[in-house]
């Protein structure tokens, strides 16, 4: 999976994407008809979808075809094309999950910009892709006491549920690990798992690794809770972040939504939200440090690490 499919109904419109990209050291396939781009893509997924909004002689237009490959194939990133009549209808594709769209006529440089950023994107994705492969092969939790049967009977049945979790307990107590097998045991257990560790980065840099960015060329950076969409993030340490920034996290899972940071619209998101810390969020919230309405939203489901620290192991096979 390592090339870029362009669907257009125009001959003379697909073939000069396709040179100018070939140019550029890209490999390319060639659909004309929604049929055609959907057997395609289930027969060998691209790293990118270029799609025009409007097929002529096609079953689906381009938001259906969209709207089936986010479900079916959710690590293939989707530009839309657009006439200029129909910027509307691409801004509500980049709501839906399109990854961003071009105006017709294009703009070559813009067109490369896009690409560029799409495909580092497909490569990350991938990338996540096998590496939650080779951890779940990896990792299995063990343990013989009847303290640790009953707390892995606890994480089956939380793994199962769609409820957020919230995780406490000092450092190395298996915080980690667990989130990562409710995660795999998970319905989510398909998408991304994603771990931001809030402790590490701090004010806009953490706000811009978690919503992404876009710029008034239309650049953008996707962040975390993108790449999460159809799987689980985890938030390590989630008492580390600003107020402000607790406030963002409150209103996506309120909505589902979220905004990257240049831009006002909207991106819908679902995914699974794991969180923890070692710290005592109840005080933190007497000393207004932490959000109490952030933490009831986030402590649906709530595990606690104390005795169990002794005898959580983590396994390689």
């Amino acid at each position: 999976m390592s090339d870029i499919l362009i669907v257009d109904d125009e001959k003379d419109i697909r073939e000069l994407i396709s040179e100018i990209l070939i140019d550029e050291g890209y490999s390319t396939r060639l659909s004309s008809n929604s049929a055609e781009c959907l057997n395609q893509v289930s027969n060998d997924p691209p790293s990118l979808l270029i799609l025009d909004i409007w097929l002529k002689d096609s079953n689906m237009d381009g938001i259906d075809i969209l709207k089936k490959v986010k479900v079916e194939y959710p690590q293939v990133p989707v530009v839309i094309i657009s006439g200029h009549g129909n910027i509307e209808i691409a801004v509500s594709a980049i709501k839906q999950g399109a990854y961003d769209f071009i105006e017709k006529p294009f703009n070559i440089e813009q067109l490369l910009v896009v690409v560029r950023r799409a495909m580092e994107t497909s490569s990350l994705r991938r990338e996540n892709k096998e590496l939650k492969k080779k951890d779940t092969v990896q990792y299995e939790l063990k343990g013989q006491s009847s303290v640790f049967r009953n707390f892995m009977v606890n994480l089956d049945k939380v793994s199962k549920a769609k409820s957020r979790v919230f995780i406490t307990g000092p450092s190395g107590s298996g915080k980690d690990t667990s989130a990562r097998y409710i995660h795999e045991n998970s319905k989510q257990s398909s998408g991304n798992f994603i771990t931001i560790n809030c402790s590490v980065f701090k004010g806009v840099e953490l706000d811009r690794i978690l919503f992404g960015f876009e710029n008034k060329e239309g650049v953008q950076e996707v962040g975390a809770l993108e790449n999460a969409n159809q799987g689980t993030i985890y938030l390590d340490e989630v008492s580390k972040m600003s107020l402000d920034l607790q406030g963002k996290i409150l209103k996506f899972l309120v909505e589902n939504t979220i905004s990257r940071l240049g831009s006002s619209e909207k991106v819908d998101i679902e995914c699974r939200v794991i969180s923890s810390s070692n710290s005592d969020l109840i005080e933190q919230i007497k000393n207004k440090q932490f959000r109490e309405d952030l933490f009831h939203r986030l402590n649906v489901y709530r595990l606690k690490f104390q005795v169990l620290v002794k005898e959580l192991m983590i396994s390689l096979s």
